[in-house]
């Protein structure tokens, strides 16, 4: 029994050590084409426009067109209320968020953006004219 444990482990070992260098002469890639060891290097052209793009279907939620990277969005705060909130939204020049926010499950209207809209990042992300990962033959509806 012991040889066979012994055995075992120098096998589970060879095969741990065979599997690690042929893994280290294959580079990983990602999705654009660049080793994961490699630097990437963001371009200008992921920044955020100063011009909106256009909704590519109906209902499509409207994108950011601006950083939200330092938005805290989370259960205590929503930063983007900020601005876009009913209350605030004409002084700031930001638009309003839609009527639907502050409607709860069954309908009723509020006066605060309801639960199921607080995260506005699970619909909506900053704009950016970004390369795309994968092909995509998606073809926008003529009417928006």
């Amino acid at each position: 029994m012991k040889k066979h444990a012994k055995l075992s482990a120098i096998t589970a070992t060879l095969l741990l050590s065979a599997s690690f260098a042929i893994a280290q002469s294959a580079p990983v890639q990602t999705l654009r084409g660049n080793d994961i060891d490699g630097h990437n290097i963001v371009e200008d052209v992921f920044h955020q426009d100063k011009q909106r793009f256009t909704r590519n279907y109906r209902q499509q939620p409207p994108l950011i067109p601006h950083s939200i990277d330092q938005y805290q969005i989370d259960l205590k705060a929503n930063q983007c209320l900020r601005c876009h909130d009913w209350t605030v939204a004409g002084e700031r020049g930001a638009p309003t968020l839609s009527m639907t926010h502050y409607l709860d499950r069954e309908g009723n209207q509020l006066d605060q953006v309801a639960g199921t809209r607080w995260f506005c990042n699970q619909c909506h992300v900053p704009q950016a004219d970004a390369p795309a990962l994968v092909d995509n033959e998606f073809k926008a509806s003529s009417g928006n």
